[in-house]
């Protein structure tokens, strides 16, 4: 309802009615996210077993890869010169079907009565809190979970690096979108595996590419310039940071899911989840560093943040066996 109400506010809203009124709608947006992330993880762990949760995962992000494909493809063609509110209005709409698509399908979803029972709603998990102090390995996965925000944070500046070469057009945009769904498009089912035998490894493999990209990128920015500003190598490392930063999604989403029991699992997740939320306000003000290190330099930042992620990570237990969860 909210993806289609920004759809409808390009269509008869403008100025700063609209910006208004897109700004409440992702408010409202990001707050359903959250009860969604809670809900989607403990059915997980209630019905899928313990040794598919990784693939199903996996493919769930392929399939959204697929469809982030075809978006960026779009803005690639020349029609994209030609998108105003009016079109982007429409796909907002059909995002906004595909959400309502998705609700009637998890609503199939069966949740067996011995598994449900003692369940807490995501308020109630909130004064739980305190387990980030009782609780060790979970308190060292938020952390973790905390130093591989790099991954994401650090994707807006790969754009914003390749705008300062070449402009804003709609294909560059086009084909960072393109390069970001094909990474998901073909690394989703291979974590997703992955994850099944170790989602900790996930998580420090991720977090190491992740960095490695990073780096790489900031020296090859500041020693050769030339290679930074052609035309393959930024979209190149976007795809591999996108590579990298499905394995993080992956891996995060599995490791909290196997690393919870019973009704632990809704306790973790919104634990985790408003933990992460106010640490992306203090963290994201990264920002703000640009126009003094410059765009790489925040990067190469972010990739050093990634670094204490794999040496975090590092000290996780391991929480898969090969048994039913």
């Amino acid at each position: 309802v909210c993806i289609a109400g920004i759809g409808l506010t390009a269509w008869f809203l403008e100025g700063r009615a609209a910006g208004y009124a897109i700004l409440a709608l992702i408010a409202l947006f990001s707050l359903a996210r959250g009860f969604s992330s809670v809900a989607a993880k403990d059915v997980l762990g209630k019905t899928i077993p313990k040794t598919k949760r990784g693939q199903l995962t996996g493919w769930s992000a392929s399939a959204a890869g697929l469809l982030t494909v075809g978006v960026g493809v779009l803005l690639i063609l020349p029609v994209s010169a030609r998108l105003d509110a009016s079109f982007i209005g429409w796909m907002l709409l059909a995002a906004g079907l595909l959400w309502v698509v998705a609700a009637a399908l998890y609503s199939q979803v069966k949740e067996y009565a011995g598994e449900t029972g003692g369940g807490r709603n995501a308020l109630e998990a909130l004064h739980r809190l305190g387990i980030l102090v009782s609780d060790k390995p979970f308190r060292r996965f938020v952390m973790t979970r905390a130093l591989l925000m790099c991954s994401a944070l650090s994707a807006p500046f790969y754009v914003a690096l390749a705008q300062s070469n070449f402009g804003s057009p709609t294909y560059l945009l086009g084909a960072f979108v393109a390069a970001a769904g094909v990474a998901n498009l073909i690394s989703g089912p291979v974590w997703g595996r992955f994850a099944d035998a170790s989602s900790k490894r996930v998580m420090i493999a991720s977090a190491m590419i992740t960095s490695g990209v990073g780096i790489a990128t900031y020296i090859v920015h500041r020693s050769s310039p030339g290679i930074s500003a052609s035309v393959w190598f930024l979209p190149l490392a976007y795809f591999v940071l996108f590579v990298a930063h499905s394995g993080v999604r992956v891996g995060r989403k599995i490791y909290v899911v196997n690393l919870a029991a019973g009704n632990q699992r809704t306790d973790y997740v919104t634990v985790s989840n408003t933990t992460i939320g106010v640490l992306l306000l203090l963290v994201g003000s990264v920002g703000l560093l640009a126009p003094l290190i410059t765009n790489a330099g925040v990067i190469g930042l972010l990739a050093l943040m990634g670094l204490g992620g794999v040496a975090l990570g590092s000290t996780l237990p391991e929480v898969e066996d090969y048994e039913s969860g």
